[in-house]
């Protein structure tokens, strides 16, 4: 008889993932990285990719911030998939690790703003910045600042254009999204403060009444550490090299895919998924395979063609002529 309890604990275990009900977690708009009309969006694919390889049928809904919260306490929802802790009280949630950074710079037409490193330096000046961040209480809290609200990126970055506000605070993927679209009609790129204001990062948020929670985020955990180990978050991101401890001696080491980073492409351009700075130590993986200096890695390379901004052009049209 105990033979057989244990055999059934077992086949239930191993069906989990494989036939498992669909989970369903929501989010709120973020250009670039949350979308629900087919627009490119790093972060919904993150979440299907992980899932996909987790075997959990997974469905995202895209939906305004103001219900979000109450979705995911009345069980509407299972959770959310790109929450990002701003210093808002946390409510019978199981969080994740982060599983993308984000990185909230200063940035500006005006090279000065690569003297701006802490966030008092803003006092008395007026910067562009979207709701989604204005109220949170990291950003609510700072009393000196002149914020210029706006309900999405693109009414943010016109703030800038129109240069109704100097500043504006966002994401370093999105203004390297957006110098992509300047570069690409030949305008002067955008500067931005010397190191993020602000860092925070992306995490799988579950209602703690989901069935299987805490065994979902846990394996939810390992395999987007594989998934950034491996070269799959180059290529689901669009990024040529990102940084991180792999193997765990302290120091940052540089990750590709030979799918998608360019054999020219500066390592000073990296993005970092953890706090590790590279040094001499540093290895380099390409296609989960590790080298041990970058001459080697970059002879797995190619010059692949430069990509085109995740940001719609026809979208940012006038704005970019009147640049």
């Amino acid at each position: 008889m105990l033979v057989r309890v244990i055999a059934l604990l077992t086949l239930g275990l191993l069906s989990f993932g494989v036939h498992a009900d669909t989970l369903k977690l929501a989010a709120a708009p973020f250009e670039t990285y949350i979308t629900g009309d087919g627009e490119p969006a790093r972060v919904n694919r993150v979440i299907n990719a992980a899932f996909e390889k987790m075997g959990q049928p997974v469905e995202l809904q895209i939906m305004r911030e103001a219900f979000l919260g109450s979705s995911v306490r009345a069980g509407r929802v299972a959770g959310e998939f790109a929450y990002i802790d701003l210093g808002e009280k946390q409510q019978n949630l199981l969080l994740s690790k982060p599983y993308l950074p984000l990185y909230l710079y200063a940035t500006s037409k005006k090279g000065s703003v690569k003297n701006i490193t802490l966030v008092p330096h803003l006092k008395d000046m007026r910067i562009a910045i979207e709701n989604k961040f204005a109220n949170t209480p990291t950003f609510r809290l700072l009393k000196d600042v002149k914020w210029s609200r706006n309900p999405t990126a693109y009414d943010a970055y016109k703030q800038l254009a129109d240069d109704r506000a100097p500043l504006l605070i966002t994401s370093r993927l999105l203004i390297e999204e957006f110098n992509l679209l300047l570069d690409s009609v030949n305008q002067e790129l955008l500067h931005y403060s010397a190191a993020p204001l602000v860092t925070t990062g992306f995490q799988l948020a579950l209602n703690a009444n989901t069935p299987n929670a805490q065994v979902i985020i846990d394996k939810f955990d390992t395999t987007t550490s594989t998934m950034q180990k491996d070269g799959s978050y180059n290529e689901l991101l669009g990024i040529h090299w990102l940084m991180k401890d792999v193997n765990q001696d302290g120091v940052a080491d540089y990750i590709g895919n030979s799918r998608i980073t360019k054999q020219s492409a500066p390592l000073t351009g990296a993005f970092p998924l953890d706090s590790t700075l590279p040094g001499d130590e540093s290895v380099f993986i390409i296609d989960n395979q590790t080298y041990n200096n970058f001459a080697a890695a970059q002879a797995k390379l190619h010059d692949t063609p430069a990509r085109e901004s995740l940001l719609d052009p026809e979208v940012y049209d006038t704005m970019l002529k009147r640049w």
